[in-house]
């Protein structure tokens, strides 16, 4: 195996590894207000929800960039 792949994969490492990180700490965020606010008028639930699936697409991104450094390599 060449140094090239190699440091392809460490890259699709922490491609995944980042986008799961900084998915973590925008969602406690967002989950803890998303908590106060439903408490406070139930109707917020559904935003609240909404709010917090978005931050996922970075992960999903992350994961796209580490498949196609995987296929690269």
């Amino acid at each position: 195996m060449d140094p090239g792949t190699g440091f392809a994969l460490i890259g699709a490492g922490i491609a995944i590894g980042a986008a799961g990180i900084g998915t973590g700490i925008a969602q406690s965020q967002i989950g803890a207000a998303a908590v106060g606010a439903t408490a406070e008028d139930p109707k917020m639930f559904g935003r609240g929800i909404i709010l917090l699936v978005l931050p996922e697409t970075i992960v999903i991104l992350g994961f796209v960039i580490a498949i196609l450094l995987w296929l690269k390599s």
